[in-house]
């Protein structure tokens, strides 16, 4: 049974930083790209970004380039997500996802979310003003 486990949610300022981290169990984790994603209060889920099965190759949105950091320990079955001055549009429900194809050379991740074979249950980011 895969299981995606999505830590280090809370609430903090505006300007703060958070790392989230994500543990994945009975899949073999290195043959899987790694994503994150962020559902709003009342929107659809949307892409946040992807990290290759090797860790070579990311993908961001528009929102998190310069910001946020992804990242994966293969040898811990785990990916990272470093955010750094959040902001209160961050706020949302963040999800681990799995996904048994590959990244690498994506031209667009808009309808990533299609592609992905295994999410999390997610973990509550709130960014206060």
């Amino acid at each position: 049974q895969v299981q995606l486990v999505e830590s280090g949610g809370g609430l903090v300022q505006a300007g703060d930083s958070l790392r989230l981290a994500c543990v994945a169990s009975g899949l073999t984790f290195s043959s899987f790209s790694m994503g994150w994603f962020r559902q709003a209060p009342g929107q659809e889920r949307a892409f946040v970004a992807a990290v290759s099965k090797n860790g070579a190759s990311t993908h961001y949105a528009d929102s998190a380039k310069g910001r946020f950091t992804i990242s994966r320990d293969n040898a811990k079955n785990t990916v990272y997500l470093q955010m750094n001055s959040l902001n209160p549009e961050d706020t949302g429900v963040y999800y681990c996802a799995a996904d048994s194809g590959d990244v690498v050379g994506r031209q667009s991740m808009g309808d990533y979310s299609d592609y992905i074979d295994f999410w999390g249950q997610g973990t509550q980011v709130t960014v206060s003003s």
